[in-house]
């Protein structure tokens, strides 16, 4: 088990952290917030309030912050004067509540699903994910997703996503029209699920790949959210890194001054009842020696 610092405390259920111009971003789901601290946690701001409940966070070239706003299925813009507008609407696309996203350096929007009522015990199915371009349009780019989650652009132009109930990465070139092609399996670490009960299947899950992070040697350090515990993952499925964290966590990314500081969102579940109820969730960050992408 690594040495964690706690960066934030007294959350509800924290998600998407992003290393962005010298500052530690991330969404509070139930807190129905995105908020920003330096590297330390010091000077703790609020960057925008999500009623629609925050998760992936990305920025236009421009600088403007897009926010995933999950249960009305838009992705928000915050504009410079700090309004919120919609950028994209997704709600008669997404299968289920939207999630995490990556935006592109032309500012495309790649955002995943649910795909199902997660919270409401609906059995598991695969789902899309969908791009949102500059000006606001929606199209699928890909299908039969077992839970997109965490994801991330290569220097070289693949998107990676951990299929949270998939037991995998997957990956897709990027082609310049903004087209995800030749999908296939990055990372394997068992089989699909056979079964579409979540009760069923989440425990029999070798690895929950959930949010990550791309370092600067073409690792993927991914949350296991089944496992407690941060992996590090090259192409073809080698895990090169394991870090035991001692308490669930949901999400990582790297940044800090030099590039070598992990962090992690952690909390005890992620149940939507009690994390509303409870500030128990926190920012924990340790250092790693690959820098990031």
């Amino acid at each position: 088990m690594a040495d964690f610092t706690t960066v934030v405390s007294d959350a509800h259920f924290l998600e998407a952290p992003r290393w962005h111009e010298g500052r530690i971003w991330f969404s509070d789901f139930y807190g129905l917030g995105v908020s920003s601290a330096n590297e330390d946690g010091s000077d703790l701001r609020v960057e925008a309030e999500v009623p629609g409940q925050p998760s992936g966070l990305g920025w236009l070239p421009d600088g403007r912050l897009l926010v995933v706003s999950m249960t009305d299925r838009r992705v928000l813009r915050r504009e410079p004067d700090g309004t919120l507008v919609t950028h994209g609407d997704l709600s008669k696309h997404a299968a289920g509540p939207i999630n995490d996203m990556s935006v592109d350096a032309r500012g495309r929007a790649y955002v995943g699903n649910f795909g199902f009522d997660l919270m409401g015990g609906a059995p598991i199915e695969p789902t899309s994910l969908h791009r949102v371009d500059p000006d606001g349009t929606v199209t699928e780019v890909a299908d039969g997703l077992w839970f997109p989650n965490g994801s991330a652009i290569t220097p070289d132009g693949v998107l990676l996503v951990g299929e949270t109930f998939g037991n995998r990465i997957s990956a897709f070139d990027l082609t310049d029209d903004g087209r995800l092609t030749n999908h296939r399996v990055w990372a394997s670490f068992g089989p699909l699920p056979t079964d579409r009960s979540v009760e069923v299947v989440l425990p029999a899950l070798a690895v929950a790949p959930d949010g990550a992070c791309l370092d600067a040697e073409g690792g993927f350090w991914i949350a296991d959210a089944t496992g407690s515990r941060l992996l590090r993952v090259v192409e073809g499925g080698t895990i090169t890194d394991e870090i035991e964290t001692g308490t669930p966590v949901y999400a990582c990314a790297l940044g800090g001054a030099d590039g070598r500081t992990l962090y992690a969102c952690a909390a005890p579940d992620f149940h939507a009842e009690p994390r509303k109820a409870a500030t128990e969730a926190r920012l924990l960050a340790t250092r790693v020696a690959v820098p990031a992408a």
